[in-house]
């Protein structure tokens, strides 16, 4: 596997792959690897020739309050299993390359990031979007790899590559879960062991409200109502928002009907943690 620290090296490692006319996969991280990662990576080298995966901690998409500086940070380990999943080439840039001085140029969805995390995280997915545009533009994979637990970011992504026409293929795993079903994040790596057992009240919550759809509930604001009382017996749980809207277009609903997104973001301690179901009603 190569490790690739300049655009201009991950550029010249993907064009050698383009050339042999190979299929270019791309799984977009900010390392800290858990199963949720390295199921992405498995999908993108079962489907494609050459796996780029890039590691990069993206400052722009942080709050001046937030937690960059101190996300967690794991490369010798995070190299190492993504070596052994068969990825080709790992993107490795420190924030300079990215943003060299006098950067000031930025790609903006509008709408459907001004709500839910967009609400509560000004200017983060102008971060998202600019970055991943970037690593699209650098990389141009055919596949480009993300995660159903950052439901709105895909939305985001999605919409911004139909809207500038760029020809890559989104696809989008599975939320993968520890036991007690708790989503994976790098995230879960702030929790004490009461705020990750507290933690695990997300999923039975959202678990609940699908067994109330299946039981024939079609009322978003009684089903919210029902989602809010189960996470707020939680003593640890500091709720951020629980919303039901549709998918993909992330509108609010007056009735359960067609493709729907549950979504939550709760605080444990210093952890913000988002979870979501997305069903057919």
């Amino acid at each position: 596997m190569q490790i690739c620290e300049s655009i201009k090296a991950i550029k010249a490692s993907v064009s050698d792959a383009r050339a042999r006319e190979l299929k270019i996969g791309l799984v977009p991280t900010m390392g800290c690897f858990h199963e949720g990662h390295l199921s992405l990576m498995r999908k993108a080298v079962q489907e494609c020739d050459y796996v780029v995966v890039s590691l990069f901690i993206n400052p722009t998409q942080f709050g001046p309050e937030e937690d960059f500086n101190v996300y967690p940070k794991s490369f010798e380990r995070d190299a190492a299993l993504a070596e052994d999943i068969g990825v080709n080439a790992l993107f490795f840039p420190p924030v300079e390359e990215m943003y060299p001085p006098g950067y000031q140029t930025y790609v903006e969805v509008e709408n459907i990031t001004g709500i839910l995390c967009g609400r509560s995280r000004p200017g983060h997915f102008r971060g998202v979007t600019t970055v991943v545009a970037k690593l699209f533009n650098i990389v141009q994979p055919d596949r480009a790899y993300f995660g159903q637990k950052d439901a709105q970011q895909v939305a985001v992504i999605k919409q911004m590559v139909k809207d500038l026409n760029m020809d890559i293929k989104i696809i989008t795993g599975k939320i993968i879960r520890e036991n007690g079903g708790l989503a994976m994040s790098s995230r879960n790596t702030y929790l004490n062991p009461a705020e990750r057992n507290a933690a695990t009240v997300l999923y039975r919550s959202l678990k609940g409200a699908e067994e109330s759809i299946a039981g024939g509930e079609r009322d978003p604001a009684k089903l919210r109502e029902q989602l809010l009382i189960k996470i707020n017996s939680e003593p640890l749980a500091d709720v951020d928002y629980v919303e039901i809207l549709s998918m993909p277009e992330l509108q609010t609903i007056a009735h359960l009907q067609g493709k729907i997104l549950i979504a939550v973001a709760v605080w444990f301690g210093k952890a913000r943690l988002i979870d979501n179901i997305i069903m057919e009603v």
